[in-house]
């Protein structure tokens, strides 16, 4: 420690052992008070991160917590599909915008909802996608939320890195699918959790199989999970197996996702209200 120490790091250009890191945390909006921010990722595409986000959302509201949801898949994003949220997005006279709000009272932020046609493709650079994602952070009106959940894109590229960086997350769920890539991918997520000190509050499994129409027999039509030997692996905890569902399907393309009965993940939605809450210095 230098001898005329402030314990001011950010007047000291000194490189000494007592010195913090500086945080890489944005600031949130002055209009926001979110409590608790779940990461909902994958190691790879196509396992159902967005279906993952819409039932634990929809679990959380039916417990009549205030939920919202920043959809970080910018260049695929699928949120505002599944809870039939349609509309202009406004503004206020500081550059603030609100976001858009469901049926049952969700707030929802997606690039989708600043495009004139949903099917407009995103073909963005990462450093805009990445910028863009923060910019639903610190420059969206949320108010008040107990529990925000971030849809990410797969992978552990520029949009993931950003929301292990910006956001201050409680902690992430890993989906996966009952194939043999399952190790890989879980691998990769947690990999990378650990790098950035957040904490995994477990795994998802979906498409884990199909129940008989006829005798209800549950049919693994991927072969039998390799999700209990993952798990055990990396000490963590499954919160939930989701099956190949025609009448959530329906409801997810019909936008009312918001009506499905179902608590697939009942356990899921008892990790994230045991879950820390993350100041910006912890996470720094």
């Amino acid at each position: 420690m230098a001898e005329n120490c402030t314990h001011d790091c950010s007047t000291c250009s000194a490189n000494c052992s007592s010195r913090k890191p500086e945080s890489l945390l944005a600031p949130a909006n002055k209009g926001s008070n979110v409590k608790k921010v779940i990461g909902i990722v994958s190691g790879k595409g196509g396992v159902g991160k967005s279906m993952v986000t819409s039932l634990l959302t929809v679990q959380m509201n039916r417990r009549e917590y205030k939920t919202a949801i920043l959809d970080a898949d910018v260049t695929g994003p699928s949120i505002p599909k599944a809870f039939g949220v349609k509309g202009e997005i406004f503004g206020n006279e500081e550059g603030a915008m609100f976001p858009l709000v469901s049926k049952m009272g969700t707030k929802i932020m997606s690039v989708n909802l600043l495009l004139e046609d949903e099917t407009t493709p995103v073909v963005w650079r990462g450093s805009l996608i990445s910028g863009t994602v923060k910019q639903f952070w610190s420059d969206v009106c949320w108010d008040e939320v107990d529990y925000m959940f971030v849809d990410m894109p797969p992978g552990t590229g520029d949009v993931p890195l950003t929301v292990f960086q910006s956001l201050p997350l409680s902690g992430v769920i890993i989906v996966t699918s009952p194939q043999e890539l399952v190790s890989m991918i879980v691998a990769k997520a947690v990999r990378m959790a650990k790098m950035m000190n957040i904490p995994v509050l477990g795994i998802v499994e979906n498409m884990s199989y199909v129940v008989c129409p006829d005798c209800g027999k549950k049919i693994n039509i991927f072969g039998q999970s390799k999700l209990e030997a993952v798990a055990a692996e990396y000490g963590l905890p499954i919160l939930g197996r989701i099956p190949i569902d025609p009448a959530l399907a329906s409801q997810c393309d019909n936008g009312l996702i918001e009506l499905f009965e179902g608590d697939y993940l009942a356990d899921a939605a008892d990790a994230v209200e045991a879950a820390p809450v993350r100041n910006f210095e912890e996470n720094a």
